[in-house]
């Protein structure tokens, strides 16, 4: 399977057919047991797990359906922690920036059991495009949220995603998330249901 550069991948499918662990794989969160996995050029089957690591640091973001927001740390400094963690001295200031780009300026200094679940959907994607990462990972980022909160997260995570021209990829149950990607695939029993389709990318 091949993604083009900028492209806007949906992956959908039953529970359990695969969507999941194909995201985890290509972000380098699981280790593939055989096989190969490029991204940027480079080998990620190949890399130990700080290389992974510094590999995501670097040049991705990912969006999860729970969140996983520091729960003893405010909005702001959820934010900051990956640029932080790239040795960025304004780590702050970016972070305030892209919380307020997400409509939570006011609720930096608050923290994740004090926000609504849509509002901490937001935290999680303005923590993820922060670094300004070249790949975008998102698995299911509107399933624990509300119908109305699900749209306005999605309509926000494209927004960004289109401004800042990065590859994104994305698991979803929801027809209307996925018909608004370029491109679908469909998972069935871990395996890609149209593999053909899967392999044309566009250079």
């Amino acid at each position: 399977m091949d993604v083009a550069r900028g492209e806007t991948l949906g992956l959908i499918g039953p529970s359990g057919s695969g969507k999941s662990s194909l995201l985890m794989l290509m972000g380098g969160l699981e280790l593939a047991t055989g096989g190969h996995i490029s991204a940027l050029g480079q080998d990620l089957t190949a890399m130990d797990e700080d290389a992974l690591a510094r590999f995501r640091r670097n040049h991705m973001g990912v969006v999860f359906q729970s969140f996983h927001l520091i729960p003893t740390m405010t909005a702001l400094e959820n934010v900051a922690t990956p640029l932080e963690l790239a040795g960025r001295r304004d780590a702050f200031d970016v972070a305030l920036a892209e919380l307020e780009a997400v409509g939570l300026g006011h609720r930096a200094g608050h923290f994740p059991a004090q926000l609504s679940g849509g509002e901490q959907q937001r935290v999680a994607l303005a923590r993820a495009l922060a670094p300004r990462p070249e790949i975008l990972l998102a698995d299911e980022p509107t399933g624990n949220l509300d119908e109305a909160n699900g749209a306005a997260v999605m309509d926000l995570l494209f927004d960004l995603r289109d401004r800042s021209g990065a590859t994104l990829i994305m698991v979803t149950h929801a027809p209307e998330l996925a018909s608004r990607c370029d491109r679908v695939i469909r998972l069935r029993d871990g395996r890609l249901a149209d593999p053909t389709a899967a392999s044309e990318a566009a250079e």
